[in-house]
Order: C-alpha cells, then sequence, then structure tokens
C-alpha cells in the first residue's frame, strides 16, 4: 500500500469500530525517543521519519504536529501522503488535543494505542476532552489490523557489563534506589524506559539502532526484582550472575501480566516514561505514585569510573575526527563526495578504533542549506555532491565500551562570504560563554541556556532548538532529566552530569552553523555565598579558526579557543601519524 492506501485504509477501520479521531504517538511500549522497526508506526503511516511528532487522524483531515526542528523535513515527506504538516508553537505540548476539542462533538469518540502513548500523553488528551463530553478509548490498535508484514520484536542478543566499566554494581544500584522509594513510601517500582533499565542492572543490548539498550521491563517489589526480557537475549551465565545480584529473569510478555497481580498497597510508575496501558493494567486497589524514575537522576550523575572511561572514549573519537577532517580536506574537489560518502567515510575512521559499538545516531552531514535543518539526514533524493566552496556542517557521534560521544563542527571548504563568518563567530562566541559559565548550586538548565545564547541575542540572532541534553554512558545519546533550554524545567544542574553546549544559527535555504562539545558539571569552591560549579570540557577535537571573525570576540574568548586548541593537539597527538601531527598542528595554531 502506498500511504493514501494506508490513510484510508485506517479511515475505515475507525469507521468500523466508531472511532470519530485517531491518535498515532511516535513512542512504543518503553516511551522511547529512538524505536525499534516494530514501532516506527508514523513512519509505515506517512513517510515521516524524525524522531518526534503525533499524527492525528480523522475522517476529513489528517495531520502531524510536530515542532521546528522538523518543520522542513515534514513538509517534504508528508508531500503526497494526504497528510499536512501542523506546526506546534511550543516543542512537546500536546496542541493537537485543543484542535481535536474544538473540531469534536459531544458523544464522538477519540482512541489511541495505550501501549504507544505515555501515561502523561494520556491524561492530557483525557483532562481536556472528557469534560466536554467527548469519549476516549486507550485500548484501540488500528495498525495491528492493516499493517502487513510489520516487523517483529528485535531478537539481538543482550549483555552485562562489569564492574570495572560501570564502576557501580546492579545491587548497590537496587539499594540506592530502594533507598529513594523509601523516601516516597513505597517500596514497589516498575521501570518501562530503557536507559533506565540499562543502567540499573548493567546490561547492554542491540535492539534500537544507536542505542544500545534491550527491550524490557524490570519490577521492583520489595526485596523481588524481575526482569522481564524475551528468552535467549541472555546466555546462561548473564542470567546466572543477575540471579546472583538479587534479579529473577521472566519472559517479556508476562510483564502485565506481573502488573496486574500487584498486591503491594503503592507503586510508584514515570508518567513521563511509562505507557498508558502498563498504567492502566495496574489493580484499582493499587495506589499510583506518580514520580521520576528515581534511576532517572542516579543514572545522570556519572561516577569517577564514567567519567574517566568517558574522557578516554572522547580522546579516540577526536583521534577519529582528526582523519576525517584532514581526509576531507585533502579530497574535497579532487574526488566525488557526497552528504552520505562522507558520513559513511566518518564511521568507518570511528570502527577502526578499539571498543567502537555503533555510531550514536545518524550522522547529520549537512551541506550548504541542508547545514539548516538541525536533524537533517541525507537521503539518495536529497544527497549534495560537495564542492570546495561554502560551509558544511557535521554532526555526529560513537557509541563506545568506555562511553558516548556527541559532536558538531562547521568547516570551510572555501570562498566564505563575511556574513556566514559573523555568523559562525557568534555562535563560537555562545559556545565559549557556556563552557566557561561559573554558577551557584541549584542552577537551572534554562539559565545555562540564556548565558549561551546572550551573544547570538546582543546581534538580534538566536535558534528553534535547545542548547543542551544530557548524554548517557554507553547508552542513550539524549539522557534526561537534564535539559538546557528555554523551558522552566525544574531540575539542577549537578555535579557529574555530562550535557552538550551546542548553540546554532540557520539561515534556511542558505546555511546552518552549530558547534558542540560536550562538558561534565563540576563543583570548583564552596564559600561563605555559597557552593559554585563549572564546567569540564570533555570533548577532544579542534574548533576550525580559518571562520573566525577575530573582531568580533573579546580577548577572554580568543584565549580559551586558544587554549582549547592547544589542548587537543595535547591529547590527540601522541596517537597520530606525523603527517596527521603537522596538519593538526596548523589547524590548532593560536589566532
Amino acid at each position: 500500500m502506498n500511504y493514501i492506501e494506508k490513510l484510508a485504509s485506517i479511515r475505515l477501520v475507525m469507521k468500523e469500530k466508531g472511532v470519530d479521531a485517531y491518535i498515532i504517538p511516535s513512542s512504543d511500549p518503553h516511551i522511547s525517543e529512538y524505536l525499534p522497526d516494530r514501532y516506527k508506526c508514523i513512519a509505515w503511516t506517512s513517510g515521516f521519519n524524525g524522531s518526534a511528532g503525533t499524527l492525528v487522524i480523522t475522517q476529513d483531515f489528517a495531520g502531524l504536529w510536530t515542532d521546528s526542528r522538523y518543520f522542513v523535513q515534514a513538509n517534504e515527506q508528508l508531500a503526497g501522503t494526504g497528510f499536512e504538516l501542523v506546526k506546534l508553537q511550543a516543542q512537546g505540548r500536546p496542541e493537537y488535543v485543543t484542535w481535536l476539542a474544538n473540531k469534536l462533538e459531544k458523544g464522538q469518540l477519540v482512541a489511541f494505542d495505550g501501549n504507544l502513548a505515555a501515561v502523561a500523553v494520556a491524561q492530557a488528551v483525557q483532562a481536556e476532552l472528557l469534560p466536554l463530553g467527548i469519549q476516549v478509548d486507550g485500548h484501540i490498535d488500528i495498525l495491528a489490523d492493516i499493517w502487513e508484514g510489520r516487523p517483529a520484536l528485535p531478537t539481538a542478543k543482550a549483555y552485562l557489563l562489569k564492574e570495572e566499566t560501570t564502576g557501580q554494581s546492579t545491587k548497590s544500584k537496587l539499594s540506592a534506589i530502594r533507598e529513594k522509594l523509601k523516601a516516597k513510601r513505597t517500596s514497589t517500582h516498575f521501570v518501562s524506559s530503557l536507559d533506565d533499565l540499562a543502567w540499573i542492572l548493567n546490561i547492554r543490548g542491540n535492539d534500537v539502532k544507536c542505542n544500545p539498550v534491550v527491550l524490557g521491563f524490570l519490577l521492583i517489589d520489595g526485596d523481588k526484582n524481575t526482569l522481564f526480557i524475551q528468552s535467549g537475549k541472555l546466555d546462561e551465565l548473564d542470567v546466572a550472575n543477575l540471579n546472583a545480584s538479587g534479579v529473577d529473569v521472566l519472559d517479556y510478555e508476562k510483564a502485565f501480566e506481573a502488573i496486574r497481580q500487584i498486591k503491594s498497597e503503592n507503586i510508584l510508575l514515570d508518567p513521563k516514561r511509562t505507557c498508558f496501558a502498563i498504567y492502566d493494567a495496574v489493580p484499582n486497589s493499587v495506589k499510583i505514585i506518580e514520580e521520576m524514575n528515581p534511576s532517572t537522576l542516579l543514572k545522570a550523575v556519572k561516577n569517577k569510573v564514567e567519567l574517566a572511561h568517558t574522557r578516554n572514549a572522547m580522546r579516540k573519537d577526536g583521534v577519529a575526527l582528526t582523519k576525517f577532517f584532514k581526509w576531507l580536506e585533502e579530497n574535497v574537489g579532487s574526488e566525488t563526495l557526497s552528504e552520505i560518502s562522507i558520513a559513511e567515510r566518518l564511521q568507518q575512521f570511528r570502527s577502526e578504533l578499539d571498543g567502537f559499538v555503533d555510531i550514536s545516531f545518524d550522522t547529520i552531514a549537512g551541506y550548504l542549506e541542508h547545514g539548516a535543518l538541525p536533524h537533517y539526514k541525507a537521503t539518495e533524493e536529497s544527497n549534495a555532491t560537495l564542492k570546495p566552496e561554502g560551509l558544511l556542517l557535521v554532526d555526529s557521534g560513537g557509541q563506545y565500551v568506555d562511553g558516548t560521544t556527541d559532536i558538531t563542527r562547521v568547516i570551510s571548504l572555501g570562498n566564505i562570504k563575511p556574513e556566514e563568518r559573523i555568523d559562525y563567530t557568534l555562535v563560537l562566541k555562545g559556545t565559549i560563554e557556556g563552557s566557561t559559565a561559573i554558577f551557584p548550586k541549584g542552577t537551572r538548565g534554562y539559565q545555562i541556556d540564556a548565558i549561551t545564547r546572550h551573544p547570538l541575542w546582543d546581534k538580534l540572532r538566536n535558534y528553534g532548538h535547545g542548547t543542551g541534553h544530557g548524554v548517557g554512558f554507553f547508552l542513550n545519546v539524549h539522557e534526561g532529566p537534564h535539559v538546557f533550554n528555554s523551558a522552566a524545567i525544574d531540575i539542577a544542574v549537578e555535579e557529574g552530569m555530562i550535557t552538550s553546549i551546542e548553540p546554532g544559527l540557520y539561515r534556511e535555504g542558505q546555511y546552518g552553523i552549530r558547534i558542540e562539545n560536550l562538558v561534565h558539571s563540576k563543583t570548583i569552591e564552596s564559600n561563605y555565598f555559597g557552593e559554585f560549579m563549572d564546567f569540564e570540557t570533555l570533548t577532544v577535537c579542534y574548533i576550525a579558526t580559518d571562520l573566525v571573525d577575530k573582531s568580533i570576540l573579546d580577548q577572554k574568548h580568543v584565549d580559551w579557543l586558544n587554549q582549547y586548541n592547544s589542548w587537543v593537539f595535547d591529547q590527540l597527538s601522541p596517537s597520530l601519524t606525523a603527517d596527521e601531527k603537522s596538519w593538526l598542528a596548523d589547524k590548532t595554531k593560536a589566532i
């Protein structure tokens, strides 16, 4: 079926089931950002393959609600599908619910598959529509009736990490979680989110592209811990090691049955990381405590072992990037290079390093106007050929057994215009301001976001995405709960967190600029005025200086840039050939 036929089939099933509006979120039973093929429902239905969006289908309208990161991509991918782009005013808000409230009449029915909707989303739908007399059913899976050949659940093997890698045992992590539960006056907790599960049990897998996670659920019920995972994914030794850590292993499919049989007085569930189907399966006699998973914040604060490994992974990644940018500079214009081919070459450089497992997300190699699309991924149709002119943006990362990397650099391929140089320097100035911020303990991410944006605001420029996101340890490249963006999220920046700092500037149809490093937040001093923190920059890759308009920078920015590039050279040169070392020495010369 093509997309028009799929839409017609959905509407036919809707009519048969008495559904007036059907919601399809971008999610899975674990409320993941990146999905196994089985749950890529929006891509299968509409052709849009961005990682954030919601489809809403009625008999006379079909729309995709998504944010500014995806406007251009969505317009292109939805063309001729029967779906229209509806632009979100605020990232992450379920604005389609208000649209439904205005469109539907009392007695009409809105439905969705509760396996794909987070509790928080389902509650937002119910809260706005039920008072209007509009019915809501969260247990209808229409795609199951029409998706022929739907991919099965992934069967890749999972494995356990050693404590020398993680710095903390599973027993210790479970104990820490129980202490957090005790403070909430409960001893029962159900974990659906895959990165939380992976961190708690020191388990990794290959069920989701670029994310080393395994599909599973974890039930903590008093002293009893149960992992629900597909049979055969763990070998006997790993099962025995989990048993020794106090964790039983049962089949994945038995998780819902276990929830229905809960007999405790209450249970803690994270409404943003638990699907509605799980939530609704909890017996009515059990009180649900809706709180963030305790492991989410514990996981975000890296221990000394994780930080030491991460620094090593950053150095390795820097070697791969140095080789890549040298190769690119020497070959652009002399051989045919495209956005796809350079992304493949970068992955090859990374794959030659010890401990490389995968890339941490699909590489964004955006040449000229494609650089203005923050979440661009080249396709055979869009794949641009590089020429010795203009700006190239490369946002990429690697998954290593000793850490996760995420970095963005912009380089000149030649013939740079004065406006591009100014924009680049302002973005760099923002990166430096964020990276060098000193702030009191308790500072929130929106305050770091504002500090970073200030140099661009001064020149009446801005960007539509957040300034930074948390990064996992050999885990998801996007990790909560902390973020650096304009939303007033009440999560403090804590010592040990790893976060990106990535301001940008985008001129649609022309070029895009983003300069991204990962930083580690740390305490520097406690005094009469309180406890103060700053950032340690972890990313080890030169920042191009040939694009810099030095007149825009203060001396402190020049000093930081020179010191950073000098540090990069010192960190990487022992692992480079003489030719590579000479090339990098030129790139890191003081300005």
